[in-house]
Protein backbone atom coordinates (compact mmCIF):
# COMPACT_ATOMS: atom_id res chain seq x y z
CA UNK A 1 0.00 0.00 0.00
CA UNK A 2 2.89 2.62 0.93
CA UNK A 3 4.72 1.24 -2.47
CA UNK A 4 1.67 2.59 -4.47
CA UNK A 5 1.12 5.49 -2.43
CA UNK A 6 4.56 6.34 -3.10
CA UNK A 7 4.24 5.92 -6.94
CA UNK A 8 1.19 7.99 -7.04
CA UNK A 9 2.21 10.78 -5.43
CA UNK A 10 5.77 10.73 -7.23
CA UNK A 11 3.42 10.59 -10.65
CA UNK A 12 1.92 13.29 -9.70
CA UNK A 13 4.97 15.33 -8.98
CA UNK A 14 6.02 14.58 -12.15
CA UNK A 15 2.57 15.52 -13.80
CA UNK A 16 2.63 18.79 -12.00
CA UNK A 17 6.80 19.71 -13.04
CA UNK A 18 5.64 19.33 -16.11
CA UNK A 19 2.81 21.33 -16.89
CA UNK A 20 3.95 25.14 -17.39
CA UNK A 21 5.58 25.05 -20.82
CA UNK A 22 2.03 23.62 -21.89
CA UNK A 23 -0.14 26.17 -20.24
CA UNK A 24 -0.49 30.09 -20.74
CA UNK A 25 0.74 32.27 -18.15
CA UNK A 26 -2.74 32.73 -16.86
CA UNK A 27 -3.28 29.19 -16.29
CA UNK A 28 0.31 28.48 -14.63
CA UNK A 29 -0.70 31.31 -12.06
CA UNK A 30 -4.29 29.40 -11.45
CA UNK A 31 -2.06 26.22 -10.62
CA UNK A 32 -0.09 28.01 -8.12
CA UNK A 33 -3.05 29.45 -6.66
CA UNK A 34 -4.55 26.32 -6.72
CA UNK A 35 -1.49 24.73 -4.98
CA UNK A 36 -0.78 26.97 -1.98
CA UNK A 37 -4.43 27.21 -1.39
CA UNK A 38 -4.01 23.93 -0.79
CA UNK A 39 -1.36 24.02 1.44
CA UNK A 40 -3.20 26.75 3.67
CA UNK A 41 -6.53 23.82 3.81
CA UNK A 42 -4.32 21.40 4.56
CA UNK A 43 -2.82 23.52 7.71
CA UNK A 44 -6.43 24.18 9.05
CA UNK A 45 -6.95 20.71 8.81
CA UNK A 46 -3.87 20.02 11.17
CA UNK A 47 -5.84 22.18 13.67
CA UNK A 48 -9.83 21.19 13.35
CA UNK A 49 -9.34 17.82 11.43
CA UNK A 50 -6.41 16.35 13.90
CA UNK A 51 -7.15 18.47 16.83
CA UNK A 52 -10.99 18.78 16.54
CA UNK A 53 -9.77 22.74 17.26
CA UNK A 54 -12.38 25.14 16.15
CA UNK A 55 -10.08 27.74 14.06
CA UNK A 56 -12.67 29.68 12.46
CA UNK A 57 -9.98 32.55 11.85
CA UNK A 58 -7.75 30.67 10.44
CA UNK A 59 -6.74 33.03 7.45
CA UNK A 60 -5.66 35.61 9.35
CA UNK A 61 -2.15 33.79 9.62
CA UNK A 62 -2.50 33.25 6.11
CA UNK A 63 -2.29 37.43 5.71
CA UNK A 64 0.06 38.16 8.52
CA UNK A 65 2.70 35.53 6.78
CA UNK A 66 2.16 37.84 3.29
CA UNK A 67 2.51 41.12 5.14
CA UNK A 68 5.68 39.59 6.98
CA UNK A 69 7.20 38.56 4.03
CA UNK A 70 5.76 41.84 1.83
CA UNK A 71 7.04 44.37 4.61
CA UNK A 72 10.38 42.99 5.24
CA UNK A 73 10.63 42.83 1.27
CA UNK A 74 9.35 46.78 1.05
CA UNK A 75 10.18 48.33 3.77
CA UNK A 76 13.06 46.49 5.30
CA UNK A 77 14.63 46.05 2.03
CA UNK A 78 15.56 42.25 3.22
CA UNK A 79 16.80 39.45 0.90
CA UNK A 80 14.12 37.24 -0.25
CA UNK A 81 15.38 34.48 1.86
CA UNK A 82 14.57 35.74 4.99
CA UNK A 83 11.45 37.47 4.20
CA UNK A 84 10.12 34.73 2.80
CA UNK A 85 10.81 32.98 6.57
CA UNK A 86 10.17 35.98 8.36
CA UNK A 87 6.62 36.00 7.45
CA UNK A 88 5.48 32.14 8.18
CA UNK A 89 7.50 33.11 11.49
CA UNK A 90 5.08 36.12 12.43
CA UNK A 91 1.99 34.06 11.94
CA UNK A 92 3.56 30.99 14.28
CA UNK A 93 3.93 33.75 16.90
CA UNK A 94 0.59 35.01 16.16
CA UNK A 95 -0.75 32.11 16.18
CA UNK A 96 1.39 31.35 20.26
CA UNK A 97 0.09 34.70 21.52
CA UNK A 98 -3.90 33.91 20.16
CA UNK A 99 -3.38 30.49 21.48
CA UNK A 100 -2.25 31.03 24.77
CA UNK A 101 -5.80 33.46 25.04
CA UNK A 102 -8.02 30.88 23.26
CA UNK A 103 -6.84 27.38 24.42
CA UNK A 104 -8.41 27.67 27.71
CA UNK A 105 -11.98 27.33 26.23
CA UNK A 106 -13.42 25.07 23.97
CA UNK A 107 -15.55 24.11 20.93
CA UNK A 108 -17.63 27.35 19.87
CA UNK A 109 -16.38 29.51 22.50
CA UNK A 110 -12.77 29.02 21.48
CA UNK A 111 -13.94 29.22 17.62
CA UNK A 112 -15.86 32.84 19.03
CA UNK A 113 -12.89 34.27 20.60
CA UNK A 114 -10.57 33.42 17.64
CA UNK A 115 -12.60 35.05 15.29
CA UNK A 116 -12.93 38.47 17.66
CA UNK A 117 -8.78 38.38 17.92
CA UNK A 118 -8.57 37.51 13.93
CA UNK A 119 -10.79 40.33 13.50
CA UNK A 120 -8.88 43.18 15.65
CA UNK A 121 -5.68 42.11 13.89
CA UNK A 122 -7.44 42.85 10.37
CA UNK A 123 -8.89 45.97 11.54
CA UNK A 124 -5.43 47.07 12.37
CA UNK A 125 -4.08 46.02 9.04
CA UNK A 126 -7.27 47.63 7.39
CA UNK A 127 -6.79 50.93 9.12
CA UNK A 128 -2.79 51.47 9.32
CA UNK A 129 -2.36 53.19 5.86
CA UNK A 130 1.24 54.78 6.63
CA UNK A 131 2.60 50.82 7.53
CA UNK A 132 0.96 48.70 5.72
CA UNK A 133 -0.85 50.23 3.13
CA UNK A 134 -4.63 50.46 4.45
CA UNK A 135 -7.64 48.82 2.04
CA UNK A 136 -4.68 49.43 -0.74
CA UNK A 137 -2.76 46.49 0.61
CA UNK A 138 0.89 45.65 -1.12
CA UNK A 139 1.33 45.78 -4.39
CA UNK A 140 4.46 45.32 -6.67
CA UNK A 141 6.65 43.63 -4.32
CA UNK A 142 10.18 43.24 -5.76
CA UNK A 143 10.85 39.62 -5.84
CA UNK A 144 14.67 37.79 -7.27
CA UNK A 145 14.89 37.14 -11.36
CA UNK A 146 14.67 33.03 -9.73
CA UNK A 147 11.40 33.45 -8.56
CA UNK A 148 9.90 36.85 -10.46
CA UNK A 149 8.19 35.27 -13.86
CA UNK A 150 5.30 33.13 -13.62
CA UNK A 151 7.01 29.67 -14.06
CA UNK A 152 9.86 30.23 -11.97
CA UNK A 153 6.79 31.66 -8.76
CA UNK A 154 5.48 28.50 -9.98
CA UNK A 155 8.03 25.46 -9.76
CA UNK A 156 8.91 27.90 -6.15
CA UNK A 157 5.62 27.55 -4.82
CA UNK A 158 5.20 23.63 -5.96
CA UNK A 159 9.08 22.94 -4.29
CA UNK A 160 7.60 24.76 -0.89
CA UNK A 161 4.37 23.53 -0.86
CA UNK A 162 5.51 20.04 -1.65
CA UNK A 163 8.40 20.23 1.52
CA UNK A 164 5.25 21.81 3.58
CA UNK A 165 2.98 19.14 2.36
CA UNK A 166 5.55 16.27 3.60
CA UNK A 167 6.31 18.03 6.65
CA UNK A 168 2.87 17.83 7.73
CA UNK A 169 2.18 14.64 6.61
CA UNK A 170 4.69 13.51 9.05
CA UNK A 171 3.88 15.67 11.84
CA UNK A 172 0.11 14.13 11.70
CA UNK A 173 1.74 10.33 11.56
CA UNK A 174 3.72 10.64 14.52
CA UNK A 175 3.35 10.13 18.05
CA UNK A 176 2.30 13.67 18.27
CA UNK A 177 -0.31 13.80 15.34
CA UNK A 178 -1.64 10.71 17.31
CA UNK A 179 -1.87 11.81 20.79
CA UNK A 180 -3.33 15.08 19.09
CA UNK A 181 -6.18 12.48 17.27
CA UNK A 182 -6.90 11.18 20.51
CA UNK A 183 -7.11 14.44 22.23
CA UNK A 184 -10.06 15.38 19.97
CA UNK A 185 -11.95 11.86 20.24
CA UNK A 186 -11.93 12.11 23.96
CA UNK A 187 -9.79 15.05 25.63
CA UNK A 188 -10.99 14.23 29.15
CA UNK A 189 -9.65 10.59 28.87
CA UNK A 190 -6.73 11.88 27.19
CA UNK A 191 -6.02 14.23 30.51
CA UNK A 192 -6.84 11.42 32.80
CA UNK A 193 -3.52 9.16 31.21
CA UNK A 194 -1.21 11.99 31.71
CA UNK A 195 -1.57 14.10 28.65
CA UNK A 196 -0.59 17.68 28.31
CA UNK A 197 -4.26 18.76 26.60
CA UNK A 198 -3.53 22.34 26.56
CA UNK A 199 0.28 21.85 25.51
CA UNK A 200 -1.24 19.69 22.77
CA UNK A 201 -3.37 21.54 21.66
CA UNK A 202 -1.47 24.84 21.67
CA UNK A 203 1.74 22.92 19.73
CA UNK A 204 -0.75 22.24 17.34
CA UNK A 205 -2.09 26.10 16.31
CA UNK A 206 1.21 26.99 16.09
CA UNK A 207 2.61 24.46 13.52
CA UNK A 208 -0.91 25.47 11.90
CA UNK A 209 -0.26 29.36 12.12
CA UNK A 210 2.85 28.80 10.47
CA UNK A 211 1.93 26.72 7.76
CA UNK A 212 -0.78 28.80 7.50
CA UNK A 213 1.66 32.03 6.94
CA UNK A 214 3.83 29.56 4.51
CA UNK A 215 1.07 29.88 2.68
CA UNK A 216 0.54 33.46 3.00
CA UNK A 217 4.52 33.63 1.87
CA UNK A 218 3.81 32.05 -1.19
CA UNK A 219 0.91 34.21 -2.34
CA UNK A 220 3.20 37.45 -2.47
CA UNK A 221 5.84 35.18 -4.64
CA UNK A 222 2.73 34.16 -7.03
CA UNK A 223 0.72 37.66 -7.12
CA UNK A 224 3.24 40.12 -6.19
CA UNK A 225 0.97 41.91 -3.51
CA UNK A 226 -0.50 41.12 -0.18
CA UNK A 227 -4.02 42.75 0.83
CA UNK A 228 -6.53 42.61 3.99
CA UNK A 229 -9.32 40.36 2.31
CA UNK A 230 -6.96 37.91 2.82
CA UNK A 231 -7.21 37.37 6.37
CA UNK A 232 -10.98 38.53 6.42
CA UNK A 233 -13.19 36.32 8.18
CA UNK A 234 -15.22 35.44 5.67
CA UNK A 235 -12.46 33.29 3.80
CA UNK A 236 -11.47 31.74 6.45
CA UNK A 237 -15.10 30.34 6.05
CA UNK A 238 -14.52 29.81 2.85
CA UNK A 239 -11.33 27.62 3.53
CA UNK A 240 -13.33 25.47 6.24
CA UNK A 241 -15.86 24.59 3.28
CA UNK A 242 -12.92 23.26 1.26
CA UNK A 243 -12.14 21.21 4.50
CA UNK A 244 -15.41 19.82 5.11
CA UNK A 245 -15.49 19.27 0.92
CA UNK A 246 -12.43 17.19 0.95
CA UNK A 247 -12.80 15.57 3.83
CA UNK A 248 -11.84 16.58 7.56
CA UNK A 249 -10.53 13.37 8.61
CA UNK A 250 -8.07 12.26 5.95
CA UNK A 251 -4.81 14.00 5.24
CA UNK A 252 -5.02 14.53 1.23
CA UNK A 253 -9.38 15.73 1.61
CA UNK A 254 -8.83 19.54 2.32
CA UNK A 255 -6.10 18.98 -0.76
CA UNK A 256 -8.74 18.06 -2.73
CA UNK A 257 -11.97 20.19 -1.33
CA UNK A 258 -9.48 23.40 -1.77
CA UNK A 259 -8.58 22.36 -5.56
CA UNK A 260 -11.80 22.08 -6.50
CA UNK A 261 -13.84 25.18 -4.88
CA UNK A 262 -10.71 27.41 -6.72
CA UNK A 263 -11.33 25.86 -10.08
CA UNK A 264 -14.58 26.11 -9.54
CA UNK A 265 -14.58 29.89 -8.57
CA UNK A 266 -12.27 30.70 -11.67
CA UNK A 267 -14.40 29.10 -14.17
CA UNK A 268 -18.06 29.69 -12.58
CA UNK A 269 -17.09 33.21 -12.02
CA UNK A 270 -17.11 33.63 -16.20
CA UNK A 271 -20.88 33.27 -16.02
CA UNK A 272 -22.26 34.20 -13.04
CA UNK A 273 -21.62 36.82 -10.04
CA UNK A 274 -23.47 34.89 -7.77
CA UNK A 275 -20.66 32.97 -6.36
CA UNK A 276 -21.54 32.95 -2.89
CA UNK A 277 -24.76 31.52 -3.57
CA UNK A 278 -23.18 28.62 -5.36
CA UNK A 279 -20.38 28.14 -2.46
CA UNK A 280 -23.39 28.15 0.05
CA UNK A 281 -25.44 25.49 -2.27
CA UNK A 282 -22.24 23.48 -2.01
CA UNK A 283 -21.34 23.67 1.80
CA UNK A 284 -25.42 22.38 1.98
CA UNK A 285 -24.99 19.63 -0.58
CA UNK A 286 -21.83 18.16 1.66
CA UNK A 287 -23.09 18.16 4.65
CA UNK A 288 -26.51 16.26 3.42
CA UNK A 289 -24.82 13.49 1.19
CA UNK A 290 -20.95 13.83 1.48
CA UNK A 291 -20.78 14.44 5.48
CA UNK A 292 -16.94 12.78 5.31
CA UNK A 293 -15.76 14.75 2.32
CA UNK A 294 -15.20 13.51 -1.20
CA UNK A 295 -11.94 11.66 -0.19
CA UNK A 296 -13.94 10.20 3.12
CA UNK A 297 -16.37 9.11 0.73
CA UNK A 298 -14.27 6.86 -0.76
CA UNK A 299 -11.92 5.55 1.90
CA UNK A 300 -15.16 4.12 3.35
CA UNK A 301 -16.56 2.86 -0.02
CA UNK A 302 -12.99 1.39 -0.70
CA UNK A 303 -13.11 -0.08 3.26
CA UNK A 304 -16.27 -1.73 2.26
CA UNK A 305 -15.32 -3.39 -0.71
CA UNK A 306 -12.52 -4.79 0.91
CA UNK A 307 -14.97 -6.52 3.63
CA UNK A 308 -16.92 -8.15 1.00
CA UNK A 309 -13.84 -9.40 -0.58
CA UNK A 310 -12.42 -10.54 2.26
Amino acid sequence: MKHRSLVATLAVLGLLCALPPFLPRFYVYIASIVLLTGLLATSLNLAIGYGGLYQFHHTVFYGVGAYGTALMLTRAGAPAPVAMIAGPLAAALLSLVMGVICVRLSKLYFGMLQISLGSLVWVTVYRWYSFTGGDDGIHGVPLPDLIASAKGSYYYTLAVTALSLLAMRRIAGSPFGKTLQGIRDNPVRSEAIGVDVKRHKLAALVIAGFFGGVAGSLFVVVDTSAFPDMMFWTYSLEVLIMCLLGGMYTFWGPFVGSSTLVLLRVFVSVYTQYWGLILGTILSLVIIFLPDGMLGFFARRFRKGEVRGA
